[in-house]
């Protein structure tokens, strides 16, 4: 009789255990998506990219014709070197105008000492100080339109090299790499397709970490805190489960409806509160497997 109550106490426990309350929330699980267009227009030259393959970050995984982007740079280059070939070399070309101050000076010494001496008159004295004045004063002009001349040919070569950066941006931007490490999860265009900036080329999905979205009832917002550990039941169907341990990431600010495809604790709760549960996927989680929670 005793062992008979026993099992009949078992029973009760079980069928009370797989009841709707098993899991405080449930919901769906999801990963950290990006798709990855494309920044550059012209045709797809390749795309080695696979649904399920692994992705590192910063693998090259497709190209876009480069071809007139490449051509252009190679104008820019020489439209740069032809204009640095343009800037005077000012020592040299003042060099004369010097020369041609001192010999000035020289013959002004020259008549002033004669001068002096009673060999000669003030007049020719005042022509050689004119003489010199002049020059003086033409070296500064054509010291200052050289320096004017070689600051906007500074100005040109600058303007040309930022051209030059441009495109090489550009002939970046036209190799289609992975923004993060991942799982294709979806491709949306094939080698020889033209595309344009925007053009959606694949989605990828970090696998590693999965998040299990719930949805938990005012009266539970009291019981979870970011940074909180709690069990996580994986529901594979057919009555196949698997448990993990799961963090608490994030909590909505806000409430809303509840979805109608989410029980909670309480079906009867209109507003709920979104919440993310970050899990260490061991290769068995999949987008959109159902799960719960269970707050400790």
């Amino acid at each position: 009789m005793k062992t008979i109550s026993t099992i009949t106490l078992l029973f009760i426990l079980a069928a009370c255990s797989g009841g709707k309350d098993k899991y405080d929330a449930t919901g769906t699980f999801e990963t950290t998506e990006v798709v990855v267009s494309a920044e550059a227009s012209g045709k797809l030259l390749y795309m080695n990219v696979e649904e399920g393959m692994k992705l590192q970050v910063g693998q090259t995984v497709g190209m876009v014709d480069t071809v007139q982007l490449y051509l252009k740079k190679l104008q820019l280059e020489a439209n740069a070197r032809s204009v640095k070939g343009q800037r005077p070399d000012i020592r040299k070309q003042i060099a004369a105008t010097q020369e041609q101050i001192k010999q000035a000076e020289r013959e002004r010494d020259r008549i002033k000492r004669l001068l002096d001496a009673d060999a000669a008159n003030r007049k020719q004295l005042d022509d050689a100080e004119s003489m010199l004045q002049v020059l003086r004063k033409q070296l500064v002009a054509q010291n200052s339109t050289l320096q004017n001349s070689d600051q906007s040919l500074s100005w040109q070569s600058s303007s040309v090299d930022i051209q030059v950066a441009q495109v090489n941006d550009q002939l970046t931007k036209c190799r289609v790499c992975a923004p993060i490490e991942g799982t294709v999860l979806a491709q949306y265009a094939e080698a020889g397709e033209f595309v344009a900036p925007g053009t959606p080329l694949f989605r990828l999905g970090n696998m590693e970490q999965m998040y299990l979205r719930v949805y938990i009832t005012s009266e539970q917002l009291a019981d979870v805190r970011l940074g909180q550990i709690v069990k996580v039941v994986a529901d594979y169907g057919g009555g196949q489960q698997r448990e993990y341990e799961g963090s608490v990431t994030w909590i909505a600010d806000t409430s809303e409806f509840t979805p109608k495809n989410i029980l909670t604790k309480d079906e009867r709760a209109n507003l709920v509160y979104a919440v993310k549960v970050a899990v260490r996927n061991d290769g068995m989680l999949k987008i959109g497997m159902y799960g719960g929670i269970v707050l400790p």
